[in-house]
């Protein structure tokens, strides 16, 4: 890659990109909670194959294999070279929605009455992991450009295209696929990403309000989920009916404790808390590991999230930067709303907890964004070498972090917010 240099307003002071050591970091916490659901899974592997009629190692194995592509797709992304992301958005936002066509256009599961998967023979694909992924190296790549060329604040020329490609999506996502967990992530995305590029304060407030207003006719217009709103308020009063999963949420969590009853103990996977292996694999963590392993994991997404910072606050141009702010959206506001409800916090959303969950798709796709981080990683701004001279002639620091020297991801200074 070639050098590219960046001067903090500031600061006054050179910064430089050059290829260096990755963050090693990343790879590691991710191996980490890709290992803590595994293990849940494997332990709740017979209870899930009682209830499935399957194999006893069968969700393990699958599990195993996602987690095999996933690292092998980590690979590729932090490979393929930043430039060519750029001109890969719009190809990926095709590709992405003929996924979502052909998942709307399928039959659908009776188990699962949603247009959200693609199904050939025992795999399923669902496509809107895939739109995620698109619609954030799109985004990036639209934003980036905007910025260079002056015309961030242009409502004609950014608002009008970014909002268009968000609504539509959204529209898809939360109506006909019935994913609104999904969509208020990509939301928080682009919201993010705009956030960041320095959208002025204004136009922000106004498209917040926006976003509010079209949740509350989400919300408001469809039966099952004015249910669910009132549920989350008052989850106790039907725990038979509505309530059911919510309440059986609450128990694995309670029952869980201090240290939890232990791998080979846990109650509600077998048949009592529904889609234990996917929405609600926090309560069933919770239930085994109780209250020091919740403590532990909310640990290292905590440091994960710091890392993705960390990155982004020191990524060498816009393009990566907004990548990076992405990514830690999605993430950040995944994990939020899947444990958040799982804690009676937040209504109930069919939404995994990244990294942790089982199934492929997740799996990969978010791998896949993990691995555009990883690459980020080594192109971090870092201070110019500089002489100290003495007798031993020798470096005060060369390729060490300036720590003073950085504004911010979002540009604080930046005359654009007032």
């Amino acid at each position: 890659m070639a050098l590219v240099t960046r001067r903090s307003a500031s600061y006054n002071k050179p910064q430089v990109s050059r290829r260096h050591r990755p963050d090693y970091w990343l790879l590691i916490l991710c191996a980490l909670m890709l290992a803590i659901g595994l293990v849940v899974v494997y332990a709740i592997s017979p209870a899930l194959a009682v209830e499935k009629n399957v194999d006893n190692n069968y969700f393990v194995n699958h599990q195993l294999i996602a987690i095999g592509l996933g690292l092998c797709i980590f690979g590729i992304t932090s490979r393929v070279p930043l430039e060519a992301w750029k001109k890969l958005g719009v190809p990926l936002l095709v590709v992405a929605g003929v996924a979502t066509i052909i998942a709307l256009l399928l039959p659908v599961n009776a188990n699962y009455p949603a247009h959200r998967w693609i199904r050939l023979g025992g795999l399923s694909f669902q496509s809107v992991e895939l739109l995620k992924f698109a619609f954030l190296v799109w985004t990036a790549s639209f934003l980036a450009m905007q910025a260079r060329e002056g015309r961030l604040s242009d409502a004609r020329a950014t608002l009008r295209p970014l909002g268009i490609a968000l609504g539509v999506a959204a529209v898809i996502v939360a109506f006909i696929q019935s994913d609104l967990g999904s969509a208020g992530v990509m939301i928080a995305m682009g919201g993010t990403m705009v956030f960041v590029a320095g959208m002025p304060m204004k136009r922000l407030i106004l498209g917040v309000i926006a976003i509010v207003l079209l949740c509350t006719v989400a919300i408001t217009a469809t039966p099952y989920r004015r249910d669910r709103l009132q549920t989350y308020l008052n989850p106790q009063a039907d725990c038979l009916n509505a309530g059911y999963q919510a309440c059986q949420a609450l128990i694995a969590v309670g029952t869980g404790g201090m240290i939890g009853l232990g791998l080979g103990k846990s109650v509600q996977a077998f048949g009592y808390l529904p889609e234990a292996e996917n929405d609600s694999i926090f309560a069933i963590y919770a239930e085994k590991f109780g209250f020091i392993g919740v403590t532990l994991l909310l640990g290292i997404l905590l440091v994960l999230f710091a890392r993705l910072k960390a990155i982004m606050e020191r990524a060498p141009d816009d393009f990566t930067r907004l990548v990076v702010a992405g990514i830690f959206a999605w993430l950040a506001v995944q994990a939020l709303i899947n444990i958040g409800a799982m804690l009676g916090m937040l209504p109930l959303k069919g939404i995994t907890l990244p990294f942790i969950s089982y199934g492929g798709t997740s799996i990969l796709l978010v791998m896949a964004a993990m691995g555009l981080v990883f690459q980020v990683s080594r192109y971090t701004l870092y201070s110019v070498p500089r002489q100290t001279g003495g007798v031993s002639g020798g470096r005060g620091y060369e390729n060490s972090p300036d720590r003073s020297g950085f504004r911010g991801a979002y540009h604080p200074g930046a005359s654009s917010r007032s």
